[in-house]
């Protein structure tokens, strides 16, 4: 079913609340208080039955006079918000009605890139937020080629900001506080299919439960063997992982 189909059984089974999603949008198209208002009392016209109200009926709810209103009419008309349509009746009869489905479908159209520009934001944000977080866990300004290799994360790579943030933070908790060791951990990642902070959770949980595993099958050498302490807590060292 396309768009304009589906919004008109929505506005027809009354699941769209017109006013509300107009009210949000009608100064961003352009449309004055006195079309608006006007659209309004088209539209209750409409849901009371009557499909061609003329300019008479509707300056009568308005303090607009009759001349005023077939103005608007015919700039809203002008804009591609209203239309008039011809319709055959059960006996034949030709009658008329007034579309305002084309000023429905514009601001569906609307929130869609309006939805889309505010993804796009909200993921600069997330961005400009990480090379914040970088900053801070180093203690210093990045130079220019670091911040070159986090770009390359995000666009080359494909890895989100989440994932590069989770990275970091392996990072830290390794005490291993470098980009060439998050680069490999992230390589290693996008090597594993690892997309989401979910997976990559996954991926780290196995590799330390592999790490104590092998803890614990260590057989401690005699004493007479020691020749120095190793006080060493073993983790996984993302730069010795074979490629």
């Amino acid at each position: 079913m396309k768009e304009t189909e589906r919004l008109q059984v929505w506005i027809e089974q009354g699941n769209v609340t017109i006013s509300q999603l107009f009210f949000q949008f009608y100064k961003l198209l352009q449309i004055s208080d006195e079309e608006a208002m006007l659209i309004m009392h088209l539209n209750a016209f409409q849901e009371s039955g009557n499909s061609f109200p003329t300019p008479a009926n509707i300056a009568e709810r308005m303090t607009m006079s009759e001349d005023m209103v077939a103005t608007n009419m015919q700039r809203l008309m002008q804009k591609g918000y209203m239309e008039i349509h011809q319709k055959l009746d059960e006996q034949g009869v030709l009658y008329e009605v007034i579309s305002l489905m084309p000023l429905w479908k514009r601001i569906l159209d609307y929130m869609t890139t309006q939805n889309q520009k505010d993804e796009t934001t909200n993921e600069k944000l997330k961005e400009g937020q990480l090379f914040q977080l970088f900053e801070q866990e180093f203690g210093r300004f990045l130079s220019p080629m670091e911040t070159e290799m986090i770009s390359m994360w995000l666009d080359q790579d494909r890895h989100t900001p989440e994932v590069i943030r989770k990275a970091l933070m392996e990072a830290v908790l390794s005490q291993k506080l470098s980009l060439r060791y998050i680069d490999r951990i992230l390589f290693e990642w996008k090597k594993n299919h690892v997309k989401t902070i979910e997976d990559a959770e996954k991926h780290s949980k196995n590799f330390r439960k592999n790490t104590v595993k092998t803890t614990k099958d260590y057989q401690a050498p005699k004493e007479s063997d020691i020749k120095k302490p190793n006080n060493n807590i073993p983790f996984y060292n993302w730069l010795d992982q074979q490629k």
